[in-house]
């Protein structure tokens, strides 16, 4: 059983009982539960498979919030021959890290 949901943009495809990395919800707890309604495709132990939002209208994939994550830092060097400059600049970014809990197809 699987399901790929949309949130804010991105699709992730999820499975009941894994952990993912979504992009920072900042006004989340650790222990909130978080429901996605926006499902593109929801498949269920049968084979059925449902794709569409019109499709899967009642469809939701429940998660809880484990905690939030940072990710690999990511360096940027700017370097100007024989001007004697250069900058760096580093980026590292915030994820939340779910846990899926059950995926109900509609």
């Amino acid at each position: 059983m699987y399901a790929i949901v949309k949130d804010r943009g991105k699709q992730y495809k999820v499975r009941a009982g894994e952990h993912h990395l979504i992009d920072l919800k900042a006004d989340t707890q650790i222990g909130q539960i978080l429901e996605f309604h926006d499902v593109l495709v929801c498949s269920n132990d049968e084979g059925n498979t449902t794709f569409g939002a019109e499709a899967n209208k009642n469809a939701k994939v429940i998660a809880e919030v484990e905690g939030i994550k940072k990710g690999v830092k990511s360096m940027t060097i700017k370097f100007r021959r024989r001007k004697e400059s250069m900058s760096r600049r580093g980026h590292r970014e915030k994820y939340t890290r779910i846990k899926i809990k059950e995926i109900i197809c509609g």
